[in-house]
């Protein structure tokens, strides 16, 4: 249990990625504090880890409640004094159309989300980072799209590329201290979300979240020591001797 007493927090906990990264770390040994709105999913969630043995503080909230994610942070600071791993997983995958059809509601709701929502975090949770021995800190980003940009997913895509750029730009501000910083890109990854954008698709085809989860729990490891990088899921399937993009 290389996660042992160490203190989690996982977005978008309730399907997918989330979810299973909620129960990875438990079974590593880590308190999960679980966000997500739904709460029938993460008392299911609860449900999971409690039969692995662990522990979780489940946080009903919408991720764009910035206020709530500052009372968290307090909450946190209050109890533990410290955070050792955040995942910021949760997205929304807006609308797949031209930008010049993109409505701005949902430009705006896809950048709170993907974007906003994850500088409240930094802002509510980096003393609390700085402050573990080995906090670690993981967002789910799409490097693939920010790379090769596709005809009609340009909300979501352009979301991921400032996503990309805040996150190492956090991490070389940090790179002094014992917090590493860095990027998930999973590839295809069998999800909700996945299926709403390629609903012709067979799911069977690509990989369950639960295959993605060495390679987290690895980021999220106290002997985990890079830092800004973005760590290919693909790649680390293959056995690459380099994983990074």
């Amino acid at each position: 249990m290389i996660l042992k007493n160490k203190i989690a927090v996982v977005t978008g906990a309730s399907r997918g990625i989330g979810y299973a990264t909620a129960k990875a770390l438990a079974k590593e040994g880590a308190h999960i504090f679980a966000i997500a709105r739904t709460v029938g999913s993460l008392e299911a969630l609860d449900d999971d880890i409690i039969k692995l043995g662990g522990e979780t503080t489940l946080v009903p909230l919408d991720i764009t409640d910035y206020d709530a994610l500052d009372r968290m942070g307090g909450i946190i600071a209050k109890k533990y004094g410290k955070l050792d791993i955040l995942v910021g997983n949760a997205g929304t995958l807006g609308d797949i159309t031209p930008i010049s059809h993109l409505k701005p509601k949902v430009w705006q709701q896809v950048m709170d989300v993907n974007v906003t929502a994850n500088y409240r975090l930094i802002r509510s949770l980096d003393p609390l980072l700085r402050a573990a021995d080995h906090g670690r800190a993981v967002f789910v980003g799409s490097s693939t799209l920010v790379r090769e940009p596709r005809p009609f997913w340009g909300g979501y895509a352009i979301s991921k590329a400032a996503l990309e750029c805040m996150v190492r730009t956090y991490a070389a501000e940090i790179e002094k201290s014992n917090l590493r910083v860095n990027i998930l890109n999973p590839g295809p990854i069998r999800t909700a979300m996945r299926a709403r954008a390629m609903p012709g698709e067979d799911p069977n085809l690509v990989d369950k979240p639960e295959a993605l989860m060495p390679l987290m729990v690895k980021l999220c490891s106290p002997d985990f020591n890079e830092n800004g990088k973005i760590a290919d899921f693909r790649k680390f399937k293959n056995g690459d001797d380099n994983i990074f993009v």
